[in-house]
């Protein structure tokens, strides 16, 4: 007799597959905001998409070699008529980071913010942007 592993709902273990994968988001309580990464010739450029969010409220940091880009927001909203109160609060966070390759000049590291997408150039080095182009023969 042979044991054979059914999988009734094919979708189910793509949820899964997806919680463990952002389970460390999940663990810091924390969203993870899209973000598109080029590579150009002069610059890596990473945009993230924060629609709704403040420029002021977003903090970039670089450690090392790490890109950390995060925000914290607390709003509180409270309306008092005659003997009612109705209060509201929501509170948003989101966390990415990145490597950031030797290759880049951590000195020339620009960003802009508009129109909910944070936009950050990463310059490369002199010599990182030498451009190797070349035949290879085979023998």
């Amino acid at each position: 007799m042979n044991l054979v592993k059914r999988n009734y709902s094919p979708f189910m273990s793509d949820i899964f597959d997806n919680l463990t994968e952002r389970s460390e988001n999940f663990e810091r309580n924390c969203s993870s905001p899209a973000a598109n990464i080029i590579e150009n010739k002069e610059s890596f450029e990473v945009d993230i998409a924060v629609p709704g969010m403040d420029k002021k409220n977003i903090k970039i940091n670089l450690e090392k070699n790490l890109l950390s880009i995060s925000s914290e927001v607390e709003e509180k909203k409270e309306s008092k008529k005659v003997n009612f109160t109705h209060k509201e609060f929501s509170y948003s966070k989101f966390c990415r980071t990145f490597s950031v390759p030797k290759s880049v000049d951590s000195n020339k590291i620009e960003a802009n913010f508009e129109n909910g997408v944070l936009n950050i150039i990463l310059p490369k080095k002199e010599e990182a942007k030498i451009e190797i182009n070349k035949e290879i023969k085979i023998s």
